[in-house]
């Protein structure tokens, strides 16, 4: 199973509101916050970008942290625990 995890970035005084992407890799992307969406919406978006560029593919089911979202990518083998 592979993951990203998003996070909030709050404004600089140089930069506005980011949301980080990131994988257990460590491969990340920042993006700028997209005031078009609203909530896990907005770190989805980041979180698809990264996952394209990455070649990754498979459902994508998010859930939150204490500091942002994780979204896990299920491979197309159905399982239950």
């Amino acid at each position: 199973m592979q993951t990203i995890t998003t996070k909030y970035l709050g404004p600089t005084n140089y930069r506005g509101s980011r949301i980080k992407a990131s994988t257990t890799t460590g491969i990340h992307i920042t993006r700028p916050f997209n005031h078009v969406h609203s909530g896990v919406m907005v770190h989805a978006v980041v979180a698809m970008e990264l996952a394209k560029s990455l070649g990754w593919q498979g459902q994508m089911i998010a859930g939150d942290t204490r500091t942002g979202y994780v979204f896990v990518f299920s491979s197309g083998e159905r399982f239950d625990i």
